[in-house]
């Protein structure tokens, strides 16, 4: 982009007015080189982080778990100490700062609870008057991401003229049609067979929109809330009429619980769904992070257990500076630490990891498939070769990370069409890829409901096709649903016996959980000590439970809430049976940090 010399001496007389460092908020340095770059009537977008939570400040020491809805508590407690379950991060934020601020921008955009902030579109000379209100931590530069146009690609077909070479007969009690191929290659029938397909269980979608609700692949779909985004409205449908706006997000949402016996059947298609139109797909405009923050704190709160995000994002919108490769951590990019807070508080995150192909030199990811503990999916063709599109790793942390973590078709892959109520087609990408896994961790989670994010990812990386040799191209390999959920719910030893199973993940970092079995009911104790003997914690306290299987999880923190040092604990079960049966045992346990 070139600039006039009028362009030039504005932005150099924007920048001088700007505080000096130290005198008020922090301006990024991309937020600089925005300003830098940057017309007089420009419109940028910007986050606008608070130095405090207001009103909500009383509350930080101890956070009252009505803050979040009950859905989203038991989702929690399936990974997070029952004290713990909420922190700072679920505090509002305080509308008096957003009130003052209001009058001070252009538009108010998004407000993230989870990160202290809200984004806001405003002009180049209105962000200096925000640098000095006395609530403003920092201001950075949104990230308006440019469009991956590779993702999407396809072949239409009508109801009454879909190929019907591709309709395959089998043994399982569903007629899966076209959509066999994509589903058998993960193993999916078998779990349909056993009538798993995701009852119970929420899933949120987040696309550029679902054109059609009215398709017949969605009939009979349960869907909880919709809401988008972009336009501030509940409707998922896009307020422009080009049937191409809106299509992908009606392609993926049929992969993942799409339901029309003999065409089509989704994984889990007896699942909950939440929409969320995150993107607007016109060429012209980029997509903004803020947007996808947002849905993802939205959805938390309604309990969402899944999410699939089947759209990735790199290079900045021009003119302003572009995240590169070298970039894809998992911390540099604000929408992949959002990825990650929202495996910490329990959700199974999945995401495409990209159609960039292969590169010999480094990794070709986009955000936020770069994000630690979450799902990033891979594409195969049919046949479970590599497709040369799907993207490859490693992240650029130290020590480098696997990337993508699972692989599904991601070509040729049969789906719903967006143009047509009863039209299919025959496309491409690790947009198509993704919604498969998602799935197929709905279906796991619906087998195991107290499982936590990292026991359903660990199921489902240690049961893939090269899971004994995982490598940057393929990651642990093609999933297989079946033997993921055997891995899951594998049979600890029958309640014959008190048992205190290996705590899991060990080593671990932040938390923990332990399962144990009771033969009968009983008094139980649980308690952590260091490798002197010293008591650390205490877990359970002479509680009376009943016979069966249960679980404790240990946050890290001692009884007085201190995080406690790397080194090696002791966790100790004691029981008393009203039969006057008894155990003491014992598991070492490993704190990392």
């Amino acid at each position: 982009m070139k600039l006039n010399m009028h362009t030039v001496l504005y932005c150099v007389a924007c920048l001088a007015v700007l505080p000096p460092p130290g005198a008020a908020a922090d301006l990024t340095p991309r937020l600089r080189n925005a300003l830098a770059h940057t017309n007089p009537d420009a419109e940028l977008v910007i986050w606008v982080y608070f130095k405090d939570k207001g009103a909500s400040e009383s509350m930080r020491s101890v956070v009252p778990e009505n803050v979040v809805s009950d859905r989203s508590l038991k989702r929690r407690r399936n990974l997070l100490a029952a004290d713990r379950l909420v922190d700072y991060t679920d505090l509002p934020i305080e509308e008096r700062y957003v009130a003052e601020l209001r009058g001070k921008v252009l538009q108010i955009r998004q407000r993230s609870r989870w990160f202290n902030a809200v984004s806001v579109a405003a002009t180049p000379d209105q962000i200096p008057p925000i640098a000095l209100s006395p609530f403003v931590r920092e201001i950075d530069l949104v990230a308006r991401f440019a469009k991956d146009r590779s993702r999407e690609g396809g072949v239409r077909f009508d109801r009454d003229t879909e190929p019907s070479n591709r309709k395959v007969s089998t043994a399982n009690s569903l007629d899966y049609g076209s959509s066999y191929s994509q589903v058998n290659l993960i193993n999916i029938p078998p779990l349909h067979d056993a009538n798993l397909a995701g009852d119970g269980v929420i899933i949120g979608v987040f696309d550029n929109g679902f054109r059609l609700p009215a398709h017949e692949a969605f009939q009979s779909m349960n869907i909880l809330a919709t809401y988008d985004f972009v336009e501030k409205k509940e409707s998922v449908v896009p307020d422009n009429p080009d049937p191409g706006f809106g299509s992908h997000g009606v392609n993926v949402l049929s992969v993942i619980g799409g339901y029309v016996p003999g065409t089509l059947v989704g994984p889990a298609f007896r699942a909950t769904y939440l929409l969320a139109r995150t993107e607007n797909d016109s060429s012209e405009t980029p997509f903004e992070e803020d947007n996808w923050v947002a849905a993802i704190e939205w959805a938390d709160s309604l309990g969402v257990q899944v999410t699939n995000t089947s759209l990735g994002y790199l290079y900045y919108y021009p003119p302003y500076e572009s995240w590169t490769w070298e970039d894809m951590d998992g911390r540099t990019t604000l929408i992949s630490r959002a990825a990650t807070m929202a495996t910490r508080k329990g959700i199974v995150v999945c995401n495409s990891a990209g159609n960039n192909g292969y590169h010999p030199e480094r990794n070709t990811l986009n955000a936020p498939a770069d994000a630690d503990s979450i799902l990033a999916v891979g594409a195969t063709n049919p046949d479970g070769s590599r497709a040369s599109f799907s993207s490859v790793g490693p992240t650029t942390d130290v020590p480098p990370r696997i990337k993508p973590d699972i692989m599904a078709q991601g070509a040729q892959v049969f789906c719903a069409s967006g143009s047509s109520p009863t039209g299919y087609i025959i496309s491409q990408g690790t947009s198509l890829s993704s919604p498969l896994a998602a799935g197929t961790a709905a279906l796991l989670i619906q087998a195991r409901p107290d499982a936590s994010p990292m026991e359903v990812i660990q199921a489902l990386k240690s049961t893939a096709t090269q899971a004994w040799s995982p490598d940057n191209l393929y990651g642990w390999g093609i999933i297989d649903a079946l033997e993921a959920v055997k891995k899951l719910t594998e049979s600890s030893p029958l309640p014959n016996g008190y048992t205190l199973m290996q705590n899991y993940p060990n080593p671990f970092n932040p938390a923990t959980k332990l399962r144990y079995v009771l033969p009968e009911a009983a008094g139980v104790t649980i308690r952590v000590y260091d490798i002197l003997g010293r008591e650390v914690r205490t877990l359970r306290d002479g509680d009376h439970l009943w016979p069966g299987t249960f679980f404790v999880i240990w946050d890290g923190r001692d009884n007085d809430g201190i995080p406690v040092a790397s080194g090696v604990y002791v966790a100790r079960l004691r029981a008393i049976g009203v039969s006057g049966s008894s155990a003491v045992l014992d598991r070492k346990m490993v704190r990392v940090k």
